[in-house]
């Protein structure tokens, strides 16, 4: 008998939702940043246990938007949190119970009553163990957890437990994709996401909240490599001369490194080509968030 069920991973920017689902996967599906609010689509990665089919929405941290942009990436994550048969959510160990920890129990409590939501509590080796059991006996009172499990998603610390609940829990079901697909993302916005991954690692300021990449072409070549033509919109003429770089030597290095990842990723040679223009009013325009992922109705205030 299979199974198969949807688990959402909500919790605030940075808390490791996307290194999980990546550790889950076994495969990078969501992009890894230092920075926060990095995952602005709700990305289903799909990981197999047993004879469990385990598909992942990797929702958008939640924070207080300000943004149109903002409160669609909020949105994407309630709703994500909403269609889901499991809930989990992730807190870091170290950081304890923010104010943005006691906001999303608020939250969780207006969700159905039939709602499983499981406490996870990341970053562990940061802390010392009585840290950890005292701050298990806070979210417990806080919230009713179906179950509590202590991780270190980039190390893989009780990753498995939480993997092994997941699989025994999720409803009796068909499975939903085919057995070795990771990710129900189009291969083109997995591209260009791990574009604006690098673009987020080499720039350091607001730049990259105000840019967005798209895959504009994919052409499969007859030498089995494939070119990828890809178009980073900016709001000012400013930040078009940031991405440049002197003599063109910043975005020289961001496509070396997303073509590097993407030959990986795709197990060929990849011909990557990125273009920047300027868009001011990009972050107004609904066409530039159906190409990410999210409503552009959920954005209105």
């Amino acid at each position: 008998m299979t199974k198969c069920g949807f688990v959402a991973l909500i919790g605030e920017p940075n808390a490791g939702k996307s290194t999980l689902l990546n550790r889950m996967v076994g495969a990078k599906v969501s992009i890894v940043t230092h920075k926060v609010q990095t995952t602005r689509a709700r990305i289903r990665g799909v990981a197999m246990e047993d004879e469990t089919q385990i598909v992942f929405v990797d929702t958008p941290g939640l924070f207080k938007p300000r943004r149109r942009l903002d409160r669609a990436m909020v949105a994407a994550a309630w709703g994500g949190a909403s269609d889901a048969d499991i809930v989990v959510l992730m807190i870091e160990a170290h950081r304890g119970i923010t104010n943005g920890v006691q906001a999303i129990i608020e939250e969780l409590a207006k969700l159905e009553q039939t709602r499983r939501v499981l406490l996870a509590i990341n970053k562990i080796d940061r802390v010392e163990r009585e840290t950890l059991l005292s701050l298990t006996e806070q979210m417990n009172g806080l919230y009713p957890f179906l179950e509590t499990f202590m991780i270190s998603a980039e190390k893989g610390h009780g990753v498995g437990d939480l993997k092994g609940w997941l699989a025994k829990h999720l409803p009796d079901g068909p499975w939903l994709y085919p057995e070795d697909q990771i990710a129900d993302l189009p291969l083109r916005m997995i591209a260009a996401e791990i574009t604006r991954e690098k673009l987020t690692l080499r720039l350091h300021q607001e730049l990259p909240y105000q840019l967005t990449v798209e895959t504009e072409n994919w052409e499969e070549r007859k030498d089995g490599s494939a070119r990828i033509d890809q178009v980073i919109y900016v709001m000012r003429d400013g930040h078009k001369g940031i991405l440049l770089g002197n003599k063109g030597d910043t975005i020289k290095k961001i496509s070396m490194a997303s073509r590097a990842e993407l030959e990986t990723l795709l197990e060929r040679k990849v011909h990557l080509f990125l273009q920047v223009k300027v868009r001011e009013g990009w972050l107004e325009e609904a066409q530039r968030y159906s190409a990410i992922g999210l409503d552009f109705k959920d954005g209105n205030a």
